[in-house]
């Protein structure tokens, strides 16, 4: 379909519209473009959620100039304030953020209850409705039941809803043990739309390869059909395929008997993003370049609302505090192990530092004894700050390294807060609106990667490991492949192939 046919059914007076939209199609695009158009001609406040805070960046990006016009924010967020606004009705607290990062599956369960909110008192729905009478949906199937089931309330209380979504994209699991509404399904959705059109124009690769987006259009068509892409013939110039097997003993390993394809790949390309399916191989790729090549952390810090949790549960007690240090440097980096630091860190933890040490000991003890003297999320900033001085003059300590960078550095932030809850909603709020973006070479999981595009990609592990015959795993496969814009290099397996691919 062209792309005006698109402009038209997004800017007719039907009530609901669903654009298909194919990774690299103009959807962002179209999407800021409706928004402009209608905030510029309406005056009327328009409403853009995503999914993501990367998505939230680009769409801020492509609507500047606007200002209270639009309002760009996340599917969370927004539920987050109606649940803020009705909290008490809702029986929740009135800090809605600290619940939900708090309470596990928070924001799965803050979801459902603002949805039965919307679906007992209509009025709620309608008070939106009124605030923002024109909603656009980006990502739409990332949308959980509850989720979708608050957009819809919306659009029964006379907003304008645009959905833009991708079936080919559905790569985050929907926990229906935690909602009360029944799933979106993206064909019934089609059919209740009142207008609908799809996208099929390869816009992402106009300045790059052609004949790469049309290769990935059919590799999409294919996987969509339950078919196999032929990694064997006919293929353009820009994707590369190359065999190697895993022969790492440990199960969380990930080394390639020939990793000289993957090297060369590497130098050909300034703009760049290294794609696996699991945590334990993109960290494990992070060796094989020597950690020169930075991880890509995304938005979440998960490790470190599980060290802020753990600091405020351990209510000043020093070994408490200390093993959760060790857990969070483990998580973020490598070398501070429980056999190398971390045993003897929680025994000096557990002491008080109380016994004479020397050498090693004694280094081990300092780093303990800043949390032994303040036992809170100060000390153990000092103690993070500390032992990252120790890895650049000590050789001892010289084995550590930093996978999260950031993550751990927003861990020596938090010191600068007087209280943890504060500094962390802080930090967060600064990264949400710094909006950052990855560095031109990068390793990242297929989840945290989806939205971005890079000139140059190569997949890691395309074994039955990482992408069996699952509708996930097919999902997962294409945003993999669509990431690329000159140039894709695919790591394949000849001993464990993916039945996703015909080797």
């Amino acid at each position: 379909m062209s792309d005006a046919s698109v402009t038209a059914a997004l800017h007719s007076t039907a009530p609901l519209v669903v654009i298909e939209a194919p990774a690299g199609c103009g959807k962002t695009h179209q999407g800021a473009a409706y928004a402009r158009d209608m905030a510029q001609g309406t005056r009327e406040r328009l409403l853009i959620i995503t999914h993501t805070h990367a998505a939230c960046g680009v769409f801020a990006d492509r609507t500047t100039g606007l200002g209270r016009h639009v309002e760009i924010r996340t599917i969370d967020s927004l539920i987050a304030q109606i649940g803020g606004a009705y909290h008490a009705g809702l029986g929740l607290p009135s800090d809605i953020a600290a619940w939900t990062r708090r309470t596990k599956h928070g924001h799965k369960i803050l979801a459902a209850r603002v949805a039965q909110l919307v679906a007992r008192y209509p009025i709620v729905a309608a008070a939106l409705a009124t605030r923002y009478p024109t909603i656009v949906c980006d990502e739409h199937q990332d949308s959980s039941a509850d989720q979708h089931a608050i957009v819809m309330a919306l659009l029964r209380q006379g907003a304008r809803v645009r959905i833009f979504g991708d079936p080919m994209q559905h790569i985050y699991e929907d926990d229906a043990a935690q909602g009360v509404s029944p799933p979106c399904d993206w064909a019934v959705l089609v059919g209740q739309a009142n207008a609908f059109a799809d996208l099929d124009t390869p816009h992402r690769w106009s300045d790059g390869c052609h004949a790469l987006g049309q290769w990935t259009l059919s590799a999409r068509a294919t996987l969509k059909a339950g078919g196999k892409i032929d990694l064997t013939r006919d293929l353009p110039a820009s994707v590369s395929v190359a065999f190697a097997e895993n022969i790492a003993r440990n199960a969380q390993g990930y080394q390639l008997n020939d990793a000289k394809s993957v090297y060369a790949a590497e130098k050909k390309s300034d703009s760049l993003l290294i794609l696996a399916r699991h945590n334990h191989v993109v960290r494990a790729c992070r060796g094989m370049f020597g950690r020169r090549l930075p991880m890509w952390e995304g938005h979440t810090r998960k490790a470190l609302e599980i060290l802020v949790d753990a600091v405020r549960d351990a209510n000043g007690a020093p070994v408490i505090i200390a093993a959760a240090v060790v857990a969070f440097v483990g998580a973020t980096g490598k070398g501070f192990s429980p056999s190398a630091f971390g045993n003897q860190f929680e025994q000096e933890a557990r002491e008080l530092c109380a016994k004479a040490r020397r050498g090693k000991p004694a280094t081990i003890q300092e780093l303990a004894k800043h949390i032994v003297d303040l036992p809170d999320h100060r000390g153990v900033a000092a103690m993070l700050r500390h032992l990252a001085e120790l890895k650049g003059s000590d050789s001892g300590f010289s084995d550590v390294a930093f996978d999260h960078h950031s993550e751990y550095w927003d861990a020596v932030r938090l010191g600068n807060f007087d209280d943890p809850e504060a500094g962390l909603a802080e930090i967060t709020n600064r990264r949400t609106y710094s909006r950052p973006s990855p560095p031109a070479k990068a390793i990242s999981t297929i989840h945290k990667a989806k939205g971005l595009e890079c000139r140059g990609v190569i997949l890691l592990a395309g074994d039955v490991k990482s992408f069996p015959e699952k509708p996930d795993a097919r999902c997962l496969l294409y945003v993999a492949l669509s990431r690329a814009k000159d140039r894709l290099h695919i790591v394949a397996s000849r001993t464990t192939p993916s039945p996703l691919f015909i080797v």
